[in-house]
Protein backbone atom coordinates (compact mmCIF):
# COMPACT_ATOMS: atom_id res chain seq x y z
CA UNK A 1 0.00 0.00 0.00
CA UNK A 2 2.44 2.26 0.67
CA UNK A 3 4.39 1.47 -2.44
CA UNK A 4 1.19 2.90 -4.08
CA UNK A 5 0.85 5.95 -2.39
CA UNK A 6 4.82 6.78 -3.18
CA UNK A 7 3.80 6.07 -7.38
CA UNK A 8 0.88 8.32 -7.33
CA UNK A 9 2.42 10.85 -5.06
CA UNK A 10 5.45 10.48 -8.25
CA UNK A 11 3.07 10.44 -10.55
CA UNK A 12 1.66 13.55 -9.71
CA UNK A 13 5.19 15.38 -9.24
CA UNK A 14 5.63 14.42 -13.03
CA UNK A 15 2.34 15.72 -13.91
CA UNK A 16 2.82 18.88 -12.11
CA UNK A 17 6.60 19.24 -13.88
CA UNK A 18 5.10 18.27 -17.22
CA UNK A 19 2.87 21.53 -16.50
CA UNK A 20 5.32 23.85 -16.02
CA UNK A 21 6.79 25.77 -19.23
CA UNK A 22 10.33 25.22 -19.70
CA UNK A 23 12.64 27.99 -18.89
CA UNK A 24 14.48 29.03 -21.54
CA UNK A 25 17.80 30.76 -21.70
CA UNK A 26 18.31 33.40 -24.16
CA UNK A 27 21.70 33.62 -25.27
CA UNK A 28 22.22 37.02 -27.81
CA UNK A 29 26.29 36.65 -27.93
CA UNK A 30 25.76 36.11 -31.49
CA UNK A 31 23.26 38.49 -32.65
CA UNK A 32 23.39 41.21 -34.61
CA UNK A 33 20.59 44.09 -35.44
CA UNK A 34 19.68 45.53 -38.26
CA UNK A 35 16.94 48.62 -39.08
CA UNK A 36 14.35 47.81 -41.78
CA UNK A 37 11.13 49.69 -43.02
CA UNK A 38 9.76 47.37 -45.44
CA UNK A 39 9.14 43.27 -44.85
CA UNK A 40 7.46 40.97 -47.20
CA UNK A 41 7.12 37.05 -46.69
CA UNK A 42 6.24 34.13 -49.08
CA UNK A 43 6.29 30.74 -47.87
CA UNK A 44 5.34 27.06 -49.00
CA UNK A 45 3.95 24.18 -47.42
CA UNK A 46 7.63 23.31 -45.73
CA UNK A 47 8.73 27.10 -44.99
CA UNK A 48 7.67 30.69 -44.66
CA UNK A 49 10.24 33.21 -45.75
CA UNK A 50 10.31 36.28 -44.71
CA UNK A 51 12.60 39.44 -46.22
CA UNK A 52 13.47 42.78 -44.77
CA UNK A 53 14.97 45.83 -45.94
CA UNK A 54 15.20 49.85 -46.63
CA UNK A 55 13.23 51.19 -49.33
CA UNK A 56 15.15 54.17 -51.09
CA UNK A 57 12.92 56.67 -52.69
CA UNK A 58 14.03 57.08 -56.72
CA UNK A 59 16.26 59.49 -56.86
CA UNK A 60 15.88 60.00 -60.74
CA UNK A 61 12.52 61.01 -62.62
CA UNK A 62 10.73 57.96 -62.63
CA UNK A 63 8.47 56.69 -60.50
CA UNK A 64 9.27 53.97 -58.46
CA UNK A 65 10.80 52.98 -55.30
CA UNK A 66 13.83 50.97 -54.83
CA UNK A 67 14.35 48.33 -51.86
CA UNK A 68 17.75 47.15 -50.83
CA UNK A 69 17.21 43.58 -49.66
CA UNK A 70 18.90 43.12 -46.10
CA UNK A 71 17.85 40.02 -44.33
CA UNK A 72 16.45 36.44 -45.17
CA UNK A 73 14.91 34.56 -42.51
CA UNK A 74 13.52 31.60 -42.99
CA UNK A 75 10.73 29.76 -40.66
CA UNK A 76 8.48 27.03 -40.11
CA UNK A 77 4.86 27.26 -40.72
CA UNK A 78 4.61 26.62 -36.94
CA UNK A 79 7.49 29.07 -35.85
CA UNK A 80 6.04 31.94 -38.78
CA UNK A 81 2.32 31.47 -37.03
CA UNK A 82 3.77 31.68 -33.33
CA UNK A 83 5.55 35.15 -34.62
CA UNK A 84 2.46 36.10 -35.88
CA UNK A 85 0.61 35.59 -32.77
CA UNK A 86 3.67 37.44 -30.86
CA UNK A 87 3.31 40.81 -33.49
CA UNK A 88 -0.34 41.02 -33.08
CA UNK A 89 0.04 41.10 -29.52
CA UNK A 90 3.32 43.49 -29.46
CA UNK A 91 1.31 46.03 -31.91
CA UNK A 92 -2.11 45.74 -29.40
CA UNK A 93 0.01 46.60 -26.75
CA UNK A 94 1.59 49.52 -28.41
CA UNK A 95 -1.55 51.28 -30.29
CA UNK A 96 -3.56 50.77 -26.54
CA UNK A 97 -0.01 53.40 -25.21
CA UNK A 98 0.53 55.58 -27.88
CA UNK A 99 -3.21 55.56 -30.47
CA UNK A 100 -3.92 53.36 -33.75
CA UNK A 101 -0.98 52.87 -36.42
CA UNK A 102 -3.33 53.34 -39.66
CA UNK A 103 -2.24 51.92 -42.75
CA UNK A 104 -2.61 54.41 -45.56
CA UNK A 105 -1.90 53.93 -49.36
CA UNK A 106 1.97 54.52 -48.09
CA UNK A 107 2.15 51.50 -45.70
CA UNK A 108 0.12 48.84 -47.47
CA UNK A 109 2.51 45.64 -48.38
CA UNK A 110 4.11 45.34 -51.97
CA UNK A 111 2.41 43.02 -54.17
CA UNK A 112 -0.87 43.03 -52.73
CA UNK A 113 -1.75 45.21 -55.50
CA UNK A 114 -2.61 48.32 -53.53
CA UNK A 115 0.40 50.10 -53.23
CA UNK A 116 0.17 53.50 -54.58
Amino acid sequence: MAEQQKGNGSTAQEAQAQAQPPRINWDDSNMRSSYANVCNATGTREEVVLFFGISHPSQSQEPGVRVQLNERVILSPFAAKRLALLLNNVIRAYEERFGALPLGEQQTPLGTGKEG
